[in-house]
């Protein structure tokens, strides 16, 4: 559910969809930001208290400025017109015992919107979710389209979000593979993902994606709350190379191996 004043979705694309195979142009010298087509995941596991998130974009190094999350305490998602202060101020809301909806609306709301020609807060994408697997996100009506997302039902938790993509097939089949996916939350995020790909993703192509997992003490060693933390930054199946890394993770027993 999202705030009702900031429901619109339409906005003229501030980047042309790239060639598959072609990489993103780098910032030119006139030093504009470099908006993010991304789509992501965030999900709660009630059965282990694990939570995580995941993301693809065909931006290098996506995982630099998209993900924050604390163990007990929740996670964030920021994306498009991205403002990476919006991570730490939600984990830091969230503390607080505010819930999701009221982080969202709190952060976005209080924004100066410092570049509201060339970096608008209108065209920013939040999504968060806290420790007992409430969830809230926010697309900006100047969010590059197709740009949206959905929310789990029923007994699942988790919100899937993105921009730039091939249409809302894309966080459908985020949410319905996540759903419908057994075992650790890691095979669940990147079932997501792939779900996301298999419906066009980001219509400009792949090159970077990352995963975070956090719970309290419950990493490999100790009073570490990561669970993983994986982050692959250039590569034609960024995807791909994810699902490699969480079976590595099973493999030397750091997570639990797929059912």
């Amino acid at each position: 559910m999202r705030h009702p004043i900031l429901t619109a979705l339409v906005f003229t694309s501030l980047a042309a969809p790239l060639a598959a195979q072609a990489r993103p142009a780098a910032p030119d010298s006139s030093d504009l930001p470099w908006p993010t087509g991304t789509f992501s995941i965030l999900a709660y596991d009630p059965v282990t208290g694990e939570i995580g998130g995941a993301v693809q974009s065909r931006v290098f190094s996506v995982g630099n400025g998209v993900l924050n999350a604390e163990a007990g305490v929740g996670a964030s998602a920021t994306q498009a017109i991205v403002d990476v202060g919006y991570g730490p101020r939600a984990i830091a809301l969230l503390r607080q015992g505010i819930s999701p909806e009221q982080v969202v609306k709190s952060i976005w709301e209080s924004d100066p919107d410092p570049r509201p020609k060339d970096w608008t807060k209108e065209g920013r994408q939040f999504a968060v979710i806290d420790a007992k697997g409430n969830v809230y996100a926010y697309t900006g009506p100047k969010a590059t389209p197709w740009a949206g997302n959905k929310s789990c039902s029923g007994s699942h938790h988790c919100t899937a979000q993105g921009n730039i993509l091939a249409g809302s097939a894309v966080v459908d089949s985020m949410v319905a593979r996540f759903e419908r996916t057994p075992g650790h939350l890691a095979y669940r995020l990147v079932a997501a993902l792939e779900g996301g790909q298999s419906a066009g993703g980001d219509t400009r192509g792949m090159e970077s994606a990352a995963l975070v997992i956090v719970k309290k003490d419950g990493g490999v060693w100790l009073h570490n709350d990561t669970v993983l933390r994986l982050q692959v930054d250039d590569s034609p199946d960024p995807i791909a190379e994810l699902r490699r890394l969480v079976e590595k993770a099973a493999a030397v027993k750091q997570i639990p191996k797929a059912p």
